[in-house]
């Protein structure tokens, strides 16, 4: 099992929102097909065909665990678990 699936299984799992690496789940985004575009201290994130918007911030080295949350459930939400 590569790097991404291992984050995304952690992601899916919800038992480890505030570990999750902020590096890694950008690099997960981005290995999805979404777009990054960053503005200051903000990782903005977009996709072709996903209304939602994903917009990460650093906390540390950590990703903030609410927006672990949204990103999973924008990955349950449109079945993106399948595309890795």
């Amino acid at each position: 099992m590569g790097k991404h699936e291992d984050v995304l299984r952690q992601i899916l799992s919800g038992m480890a929102d505030a570990k999750i690496r902020f590096d890694d789940l950008r690099s997960l985004l981005v290995r999805l097909g979404f777009e990054e575009r960053i503005r200051g201290s903000h990782h903005n994130f977009r996709r072709k065909g996903i209304s939602e918007k994903i917009n990460l911030q650093r906390d540390g080295s950590k990703a903030k665990p609410y927006q672990v949350r949204q990103v999973r459930n924008v990955i349950l939400r449109h079945k993106l678990a399948g595309e890795l």
